[in-house]
């Protein structure tokens, strides 16, 4: 059977000690690189071709998130309108391995022009371009994971890890929280349980089963049947809460032992966990899992019924 493995350990090794050799080559100007991100005034304008291209997409879309406003744009595309993207303050980021890109070498008269800042994250730097820029860091390699030495493989790994090196540190320095995260997330998991509350997803009026505490057995199982969320509130004649009865509860006094068809202030969890309509998200979902419950009410300050929570609604 052939050794396909040694082929992965070949590439893993390459990358590995190409990580090892770029931190030691970028440790001169890092700081200096990092301060002037973060100095800046407008947004990165990341902008690379080919692989590069890819990797600067990449980059540009991981600052974004995590609190650098920035961009992406083709190099080639930039010399034909793109880069009016730029605008004075920016810093245009410039991807290249060959450090020599001609659409690169075009751009600059225009972004000097405009009153942009040029950094770059090059494969060489004592090339034309490079010097050019205000400061480059050091991607250069020894030698592509490709057998070939060909295909751009460890280059473009190196500039992507560089990339997220930079955002980190910029994290860092600017304390980013995971509710700033949220922000730029809203459509995402951390987003819902950071962002969203209680009455933003709960269920109301008419949709939240209610029974006082005298309704018989048929009268609660009537209104648990109705809206079918898999439990009842047990209220008193102002709208306070005193218990729940849940498809559980059923169950369990149907049970031998149990209480039978009984009134649904026999039948009730008496005083059960609650939360505010003001309680956020991430909070409801960890006391559902911490009690095991699949079904939360929600109640105002003065303990009356709000809405229904469930752990569907919470996840759709």
């Amino acid at each position: 059977m052939p050794d396909h493995f040694s082929s992965a350990r070949d590439v893993f090794e390459r990358d590995q000690l190409a990580l090892s050799e770029t931190l030691e080559r970028i440790r001169p100007d890092f700081d200096r690189f990092v301060e002037e991100l973060l100095s800046l005034q407008g947004k990165v304008v990341m902008t690379g071709i080919g692989k590069s291209g890819i990797v600067a997409h990449k980059i540009a879309a991981t600052f974004a998130s995590t609190g650098t406003p920035a961009v992406y744009i083709n190099a080639g595309e930039a010399l034909h309108g793109d880069l009016g993207v730029v605008s004075p303050g920016d810093i245009v980021l410039m991807i290249s391995n060959s450090a020599e890109t001609v659409e690169m070498v075009k751009m600059l008269p225009s972004i000097k022009r405009i009153g942009a800042k040029v950094l770059g994250i090059f494969g060489k730097t004592n090339t034309r371009l490079a010097e050019r820029c205000d400061v480059v860091l050091d991607a250069s390699i020894e030698r592509e994971a490709c057998p070939l030495n060909l295909a751009p493989m460890t280059s473009a790994m190196v500039a992507l890890v560089i990339g997220d090196a930079l955002a980190v540190a910029m994290m860092n320095a600017r304390h980013f929280q995971p509710e700033q995260f949220a922000l730029f997330h809203p459509g995402g998991t951390l987003g819902r349980r950071l962002l969203l509350t209680a009455a933003d997803v709960m269920l109301t009026g008419d949709s939240v089963p209610v029974v006082g505490p005298d309704v018989d057995f048929e009268g609660l199982i009537a209104e648990m049947n109705r809206p079918n969320l898999g439990a009842v509130f047990v209220a008193d004649a102002e709208g306070h809460l005193l218990g729940i009865i849940t498809d559980g509860d059923i169950r369990r006094a149907m049970l031998p032992g149990g209480v039978g068809p009984a009134r649904a202030d026999r039948l009730m969890t008496a005083g059960p966990k609650t939360v505010l309509p003001q309680t956020a998200v991430g909070e409801i979902m960890d006391l559902m899992e911490r009690h095991k419950i699949y079904v939360v009410p929600v109640v105002d300050e003065a303990g009356l019924v709000s809405g229904i929570l469930r752990m569907h609604d919470l996840l759709s």
